[in-house]
């Protein structure tokens, strides 16, 4: 319509409408253009190995750019059972696969980021440690159904991992397999320890078919912790009572443990002032579920963890093979 016509129009009383292409209004680089879809799903976090003992590994969980509000959750199998897939046999259509989540071969553990105090709630892109050891039913928010914790020395193992949903995004996709080891095994000479696991297992009220292995003079005298004397059933006790954010629980846990590696022949000159310095911040207290004691982790953590170290082998004369 050329310019006199639209007069024309305008001086008889007819309005004119006037179309103008989208183009002019909508560019390529426009909001409109570039509006990516919501997102649905939690971003796949990363995994990487950390330290490792004879019976553990540490693996580091690093959220993306969603966080992990909910925490996350690990899966591991030896990298034997990887390489031979769910039926164990090799050379079949399912060599190099994990197995159904429900199958007994497949370890799991969850790490809550909605358990009181719990240290997994991630925020975007923050990275958390986790130890894979018999210490992860210590932490707060932390479960597992494997009973294959500790590790074997001298293992490779296949971890995996996902981001848990929320009330707004689904859980993440998994990520890429990470094979993280164990420490060589080691001929021991002069004595060596055990885990607080093991000695859980293998008390006055043994696990499964296990039998009582703590040395007589326990048995026989109790132990101190602190200032209190408890007996070899008070001290099952605490091992069977689960830490739940209370730091003089895990405390205990690795206190009774490496006592008990001391007195079954342990060379424990490393570990002394550990020991001491355990009994001293103990002093009167009494620990659960014997009395109801209690410390925060920010007071105990790290004399729980140098004696978790020599329990686990990583200091003084070495893990039992």
């Amino acid at each position: 319509m050329t310019s006199k016509s639209v007069a024309a129009l305008r001086r008889i009383g007819i309005g004119v409408c006037l179309v103008v292409p989208i183009a002019m209004f909508v560019g390529s680089g426009s909001a409109l253009a570039q509006k990516k879809p919501a997102k649905t799903k939690m971003d796949t976090p990363v995994i990487s190995c950390a330290d490792a003992t004879n019976v553990g590994v540490d693996v580091e969980v690093c959220a993306g750019a969603t966080g992990a509000p909910a925490g996350f959750s690990l899966q591991w199998i030896t990298a034997e059972q990887y390489a031979l897939g769910p039926d164990g046999v090799a050379g079949t259509l399912d060599d190099n696969s994990w197995p159904a989540s429900d199958s007994a071969d497949l370890c799991k553990a969850s790490f809550s980021g909605n358990a009181n105090q719990s240290t997994f709630n991630l925020a975007p892109n923050a990275c958390v440690t986790v130890d894979i050891s018999d210490s992860l039913f210590d932490e707060q928010g932390a479960s597992s159904n494997c009973a294959n914790v500790p590790l074997v020395c001298g293992t490779d193992y296949v971890f995996r991992a996902f981001t848990h949903a929320n009330s707004t995004l689904m859980r993440s996709d998994f990520t890429a397999n990470q094979t993280c080891s164990t420490l060589d095994c080691e001929e021991l000479d002069n004595g060596c320890t055990l885990t607080q696991g093991y000695w859980k297992t293998h008390g006055p009220i043994p696990t499964g078919n296990n039998s009582n292995e703590w040395p007589q003079e326990v048995i026989d005298n109790g132990m101190n912790l602190g200032n209190v004397t408890y007996t070899a059933l008070e001290l099952q006790a605490i091992f069977d009572n689960p830490a739940a954010g209370n730091g003089l629980i895990s405390l205990a846990h690795q206190l009774i443990a490496a006592k008990l590696n001391v007195a079954s022949g342990a060379d424990g000159s490393s570990i002394e002032g550990a020991i001491a310095a355990a009994d001293a911040l103990i002093g009167d207290l009494v620990v659960p579920p014997v009395g109801a004691g209690s410390l925060p982790n920010s007071q105990t953590s790290s004399l729980t963890g140098e004696l978790a170290l020599f329990n686990e082998g990583t200091t003084g004369p070495g893990h039992c093979d």
